[in-house]
């Protein structure tokens, strides 16, 4: 029997991914949006919708980031309203483990699953540096090793926490020293389901001890089969069996009448969404410098990336580069090698589009990805927000669940349901 795809839809943040610009583009703020987006996705079946989260604005060159004056509402409010008006769809928030607390965010997360009737999930992250902490009364940050720690520590004591069933309980660990009464009898589920997004090595244990799905960015089809072996072997080796563990990369698609006419709106859709300011804020991150003077419809820098971590031009965006000159030689030559004004070379090197094609094509590639055990399943990032997953729940999801892939109906009532993850 062939495995079932796992589908959920991503809300974005405040990035380039959605063409805002659109007519058709609604706002990122308004309930309205949010709802439409989780609608859609409960009449295609998917098993979640996930929402990412910013405590802080980011900020380029000592301004708001353009692509952030709109604000980032909070996470577990968006999701309580949206349980309101879903009754199948799984409700995942990016919540923080390095600022929030572990008695507060337990409280919180198994109030939305009882609310939810058991659809509550928590994507655990981790925040570097002084400019998410300036924002809270600590002030202070985690060296990077501690970040970890803490998490890990932390969904330990949420989980404590849940178990206690409203009764006392007591944490004693390196990061927290609490004991009490938890406030809330356990949810419908159990526990509410914890998924990762970190990719390094600590972020890669974390979520094999601790976590039930990753939130992965590898989604081309061998470097996603390098991740996948690697993650579930991790988790083998933590006793876990690596089923337990749901494997699930953020990928966009673009779909068209023929793959001819796909590769047409995709190339269309990326001029759109790297413009040629877009284009220039995206360079001065990597070369963590002012280079509003270059014409982006002009050659790359003649000068290196400066390479003061502790004072980068963006701030409130975790690193891309680790090794700035590396990443700025292999830019140069490849903009030598085809020509590129600094716009085609952006458009070319932070392209996310995953899956074009036909619809046929697409259930065709998302299915072969599954199968051959690159992912469990996909977090789909549209570029339309709230109306671009419209198009794949019509046309892909009937294809899907004509190959047996993808079900016909919700079989289950809670997430870990969904996702066949074994009881909390």
């Amino acid at each position: 029997m062939p495995k079932q795809i796992i589908l959920a839809a991503h809300f974005p943040g405040v990035n380039n991914t959605t063409v805002w610009s659109d007519p058709r583009s609604g706002s990122q703020i308004d309930f309205d949006s949010f709802e439409y987006l989780a609608r859609t996705a409960e009449r295609g079946l998917f098993d979640f919708f996930f929402l990412a989260e910013g405590l802080r604005l980011r900020e380029q060159r000592g301004l708001i980031h353009d692509l952030d004056v709109v604000g980032r509402p909070d996470t577990l409010t968006v999701l309580t309203a949206l349980a309101a008006v879903t009754e199948r769809l799984g409700l995942a928030g990016t919540l923080n483990a390095t600022y929030h607390e572990p008695y507060e965010l337990a409280r919180q997360l198994a109030t939305l699953d009882h609310l939810s009737g058991g659809r509550a999930a928590w994507n655990v992250v981790t925040s570097p540096g002084p400019f998410f902490g300036a924002n809270f009364r600590r002030g202070g940050f985690l060296d990077y090793d501690d970040r970890y720690v803490r998490a890990a520590e932390f969904i330990q004591a949420a989980r404590t926490l849940w178990d206690s069933d409203g009764g006392e309980f007591a944490v004693d660990s390196s990061q927290f020293g609490i004991r009490g009464r938890f406030g809330v009898p356990r949810s419908p589920q159990g526990h509410p389901v914890v998924l990762q997004a970190g990719d390094s090595a600590g972020g890669r244990e974390l979520a094999a001890q601790h976590a039930d799905a990753i939130f992965s960015r590898h989604h081309q089809l061998d470097d996603a089969r390098r991740f996948y072996r690697d993650v579930k072997e991790r988790v083998a080796k933590h006793g876990r069996d690596p089923d337990s563990l749901k494997i699930i990369p953020g990928v966009s698609y673009v779909l068209g009448y023929s793959d001819a006419d796909a590769q047409e709106k995709a190339h269309h859709i990326r001029r759109v969404q790297v413009s040629p300011q877009t284009a220039i804020l995206l360079l001065e991150q990597l070369w963590n410098q002012d280079l509003s003077g270059y014409d982006p419809d002009g050659p790359l820098p003649s000068v290196d990336p400066v390479l003061d971590e502790d004072d980068t031009i963006i701030k409130g965006r975790a690193g891309m580069y680790p090794d700035r000159l590396k990443t700025a030689a292999e830019w140069r030559a490849k903009a030598e090698a085809k020509n590129l004004s600094i716009r085609d070379l952006i458009i070319e090197v932070t392209g996310r589009q995953n899956f074009i094609g036909t619809p046929g094509r697409v259930a065709e590639q998302l299915n072969e990805y599954v199968q051959t055990e690159a992912c469990d399943g996909f977090i789909l990032v549209s570029h339309l927000t709230p109306a671009g997953l419209d198009d794949f729940v019509d046309q892909v999801v009937p294809l899907l669940q004509e190959r047996g892939v993808f079900r016909t109906g919700y079989e289950t009532t809670t997430l870990r349901g969904h996702l066949g993850l074994p009881p909390a």
